[in-house]
């Protein structure tokens, strides 16, 4: 039974790579209307701890937020965030959401998807608790970086594992980024102002 879940996850992995959303680059057009709400609205748990962090100590910096997993294709992207905070923490967060919802990729409790980010990846960008970044139970915050109505003007929800959305200094969504899209890539690079 193991060997054919392992074989379907690896299936899935593949399908993901050949499939995925490949070019989906959104950004902010100019004339988005203003919304009530911004990312500084909201308070999440830790990963290990549940520690409640309100989103508002990211204030006056942009930030990244990647819905993460560690069985995917997109994992090793991990040591390319990793390398990303290094090099430009100090103007850009770097924030993960482990989350379950594209072929059960984060099976893990908080505490193994923990270990596996510090010991296999070095990671230490804050990292917060597990959650569901589509569907019916979809996070709070996942809700508004994906519906049009609440951040103004996105309503792309991730499509896998290791999709980007990226926030300004004013706490506003700017841009949508697929799970491809690498910290080098130009495109990238330009909504960080990098």
């Amino acid at each position: 039974m193991a060997f054919l879940k392992s074989i379907f996850i690896m299936i899935a992995s593949l399908f993901a790579v050949l499939f995925a959303d490949k070019g989906a680059a959104l950004e902010r057009p100019s004339d988005a209307p203003l919304v009530k709400q911004t990312f500084y609205d909201f308070k999440v748990k830790t990963l290990v701890g549940d520690q409640l962090v309100d989103l508002g100590k990211y204030k006056g910096k942009k930030v990244v937020i990647l819905n993460v997993a560690s069985k995917c294709g997109y994992t090793k992207q991990y040591a390319d965030w990793e390398e990303f905070n290094k090099n430009h923490g100090d103007k850009v967060v770097v924030l993960g959401f482990p989350s379950n919802n594209f072929g059960g990729q984060e099976p893990g409790s908080a505490e193994e998807i923990a270990t596996f980010c510090s010991k296999t990846y070095g990671v230490t960008f804050p990292m917060f608790e597990k959650v569901e970044v589509v569907g019916d139970n979809q996070a709070p915050l996942y809700k508004w970086l994906s519906t049009k109505e609440l951040n103004g003007w996105n309503d792309k929800s991730p499509s896998w594992n290791f999709c980007k959305y990226v926030i300004n200094e004013k706490g506003e969504l700017t841009n949508f980024f697929a799970s491809k899209i690498l910290p080098t890539d130009q495109e990238f690079l330009k909504a960080v102002n990098l």
